[in-house]
């Protein structure tokens, strides 16, 4: 009786809890190195913000956000119309292609793109049209064609997603080919720039995209605070776009999508400046250390944008993803994005770098990973 879309849906599997290992394995100070999460963890007004909210919890939130909204719409520069807020960035997407996206309508994204996008188009009964991606030996190798996926749009298509920089290859697109990209297209495609890990790129290579939604209707830029700002425990994020298309998306939207936690510690983070300076830094230099360090293992690792980078062990990846839960380290395999020898590792902090490493060139020693367990 299942919707036809839903029927052939395979749940999105996320990165494997640090209880889960410790259970299954017995393992013990387990750092998890595979879900993209900031390692600072929340700014410290945020978690002061929470605190003292806590005693309105028998209260429904504010279910238009006001507060969260006007304050986003000030920093960002755009009028608070043009937000919609989500229980996360996934919860836009999912809105997104409701509002827009229907039996017999097509949707177009990258080959290695962000799985939620052909997950949320196929929950609609549309279609999902897949770009192949740039070959490995070109410059972003996996990442977006925009020359592919132009060529998948056709008379059906109502939307394009794409991923800037994407996950999980960590490739970018720079501001003028993005641009071209969206104005080559029909006006009746709306393309969708999820910019989760927008925060993290260099300032130099970040395309200013609200800039554009003036002179381009059909965009629609989505961003988080589960990334840089460390609330991804809390489950938000927002779209921001033309306001007759916000005006569409926040009638699809779910009343009270997004709690009161979520909302107060999001408008403290807005603030918290040296919290997204210091982990900016941070994370160049983890960047540099983690792509440094995989690379004298002999794996091909390209320059990422985001927190993370995407490595070619060179071989089947399962083994090295077994070998390195069994010591209490947690990577994310990327068979199920079709890259069986490719592991998506986050940059953490210093010392937990530094383990990953050590663990690694010792495996490599023994000529690969060691199957066997570690006695505790």
């Amino acid at each position: 009786m299942a919707a036809r879309g839903v029927r052939a849906l395979q749940p999105y599997i996320p990165g494997k809890p640090i209880a889960d290992l410790e259970r299954e394995y017995g393992v013990k100070d387990t750092i998890k190195l595979a879900s993209n999460e900031n390692p600072l963890g929340p700014p410290q007004p945020s978690l002061e913000a929470i605190r003292a909210v806590l005693p309105d919890l028998a209260l429904y939130p504010d279910g238009n956000g006001f507060d969260l909204k006007h304050s986003l719409a000030n920093r960002l520069q755009v009028s608070p119309g043009q937000i919609t807020l989500g229980n996360g960035s996934n919860d836009v997407l999912s809105i997104i292609a409701e509002t827009f996206l229907s039996p017999g309508e097509e949707a177009a994204y990258s080959e290695y793109a962000f799985a939620i996008y052909s997950l949320a188009v196929q929950a609609t009964g549309a279609t999902g049209r897949m770009a192949p991606a740039n070959r490995v030996d070109l410059p972003h190798p996996l990442g977006h064609s925009l020359k592919n996926l132009r060529a998948q749009v056709g008379d059906q298509t109502r939307l394009v997603f794409i991923a800037n920089p994407n996950n999980p290859t960590g490739t970018w697109l720079s501001a003028t080919e993005l641009h071209q990209f969206i104005v080559s297209l029909p006006p009746t495609v709306i393309v969708v720039v999820d910019e989760a890990y927008y925060e993290y790129m260099p300032a130099v290579d970040r395309p200013d995209t609200l800039s554009w939604l003036h002179d381009l209707p059909n965009l629609i830029v989505c961003r988080t605070f589960s990334k840089i700002y460390g609330l991804a425990g809390l489950r938000i994020g927002y779209a921001v776009s033309h306001p007759a298309v916000a005006e569409l998306l926040n009638r699809v939207r779910q009343p009270f999508n997004v709690n009161t936690l979520a909302q107060v510690a999001a408008l403290a983070a807005l603030n918290a400046k040296d919290h997204v300076l210091k982990s900016q830094e941070m994370n160049q230099r983890g960047l540099l250390r983690l792509r440094t360090g995989l690379t004298s293992l002999g794996w091909s690792v390209p320059p990422s944008a985001g927190n993370f980078v995407l490595a070619d062990t060179g071989g089947r990846a399962e083994r090295w993803y077994e070998a390195l839960l069994r010591r209490g380290i947690i990577v994310r395999p990327m068979s199920g994005y079709g890259l069986p020898h490719h592991l998506r590792i986050t940059v953490g902090l210093p010392q937990q770098i530094d383990r990953l490493l050590l663990v690694l060139r010792e495996l490599r020693a023994h000529d690969g990973p060691d199957p066997e367990p570690v006695q505790q």
